[in-house]
């Protein structure tokens, strides 16, 4: 219809202008070889611009300003080990989100927890404990990275749609999607050379982790319910230190997993809610959406099954009694419930700030759980 009232040299003009996106009168004089174009052709150049600017600013999720401020954010966090980093490394640095080692830590402290446990269970000598525990340590870097990678290759359509997530290698275009799949392979071939260290137990115990890996960041699509799949696989190391150790005790490993599974619902609920209201508007599901005003009360009903677990960890080991454990337990309920109460929703800095302290709340159960293993190998306990 277009082509019974154009002529055919506007049209082939036009077409051309299309793959270009916007074009402008200057282009037709040019096209027409010296002679001006029609009321008509100017008329359809207006039109399609301001088409092309409508859908432009559909496209436009944050200001000018805003992703100014992302980037700016983004370099200031990078840290001192990441920024000095050659700058064609940054990029894959932060795929691994080694300039925010909070989830490394939150990964490896169920590790800990297990490994010393296994250890004061068998009676390991410290050199082997302390082995496990760095060998643990490298791997929760790695794995972690390889599910940052993994979690940034599924949402990179996601990310440029949360402010927070924006500026992620991926969603900037500052890493392919070809590239980054070769990233993560490299990190899992590494993963796997760090498994092949543990006893053959451990084996087939840690592959079974790696479909609940690849699955987790499909669950915030389809489900309000993300955290249920990142604290199933985020919390394997309660379950691989034992047998690492040289023991396989369901009724300690068991409790143990579900209390850090109960914990990590807890502080990843309250991540979440730093991005709520961007989540919202892109269509992304969490645990802070489902429960809203109703947070809080959930919290505390799994932080007190959480510790209900852990108690049972400690009777079915026979370590329950231990002043480590014991002291350990209380701080670490302490800082949970006090964590849930203090903690402000709907301020994104106060949830960054609470969850971020979830490292040292565990790191205090570490620490009390080593005492008590220091205590055994002098024979107080």
């Amino acid at each position: 219809m277009l082509r019974l009232c154009v002529p055919s040299r506007t049209l082939q003009t036009v077409s051309k202008g299309l793959s270009n996106g916007q074009f402008s009168s200057k282009i037709l004089k040019y096209r027409f070889v010296g002679s001006q174009p029609s009321t008509f052709t100017k008329n359809l150049i207006i039109r399609w611009n301001s088409t092309l600017s409508g859908k432009n600013e559909l496209k436009t999720t944050f200001s000018e300003e805003q992703l100014a401020l992302a980037r700016e954010q983004r370099l200031k966090g990078l840290g001192p080990f990441v920024s000095k980093l050659p700058e064609r490394w940054i990029p894959y640095a932060e795929l691994m989100r080694l300039e925010k080692p909070v989830g490394t830590w939150l990964l490896y402290l169920p590790c800990s927890w297990a490994i010393v446990m296994g250890a004061m269970e068998t009676s390991a000598t410290l050199g082997q404990t302390a082995w496990m525990l760095g060998l643990f340590g490298v791997g929760a870097l790695i794995m972690r990275g390889a599910g940052c990678t993994i979690n940034d290759i599924f949402d990179r359509k996601l990310d440029d749609k949360v402010i927070r997530s924006v500026e992620r290698p991926i969603a900037s275009k500052r890493v392919s999607v070809r590239n980054a799949s070769l990233f993560l392979g490299a990190q899992t071939a590494v993963g796997m050379g760090i498994l092949a260290q543990l006893p053959a137990n451990c084996w087939w115990l840690g592959l079974a982790s790696l479909p609940i890996v690849f699955a987790y960041p499909l669950f915030k699509r389809f489900t309000y319910y993300p955290q249920a799949a990142l604290s199933a696989c985020f919390n394997w190391g309660a379950l691989l230190g034992f047998p690492a150790m040289g023991i396989m005790d369901w009724s300690t490993m068991i409790p143990l997993y579900v209390g850090s599974y109960l914990w990590c619902m807890i502080y990843d609920t309250i991540y979440a809610h730093q991005d709520k209201k961007f989540d919202i508007k892109a269509g992304i599901k969490s645990t802070a959406l489902a429960w809203g005003k109703n947070t809080k009360t959930v919290c505390n009903v799994l932080a007190t099954s959480q510790f209900a677990m852990y108690a049972l960890a400690g009777i079915n080991s026979g370590l329950i009694m231990g002043p480590g454990f014991i002291g350990g337990l209380s701080i670490f309920a302490y800082r949970v419930f006090t964590m849930i109460k203090k903690v402000d929703l709907d301020n994104p800095d106060d949830c960054w700030k609470a969850f971020t302290g979830n490292i040292k709340t565990g790191l205090y159960f570490s620490y009390a759980l080593f005492f008590d293993y220091l205590l055994q190998l002098m024979g107080f306990l």
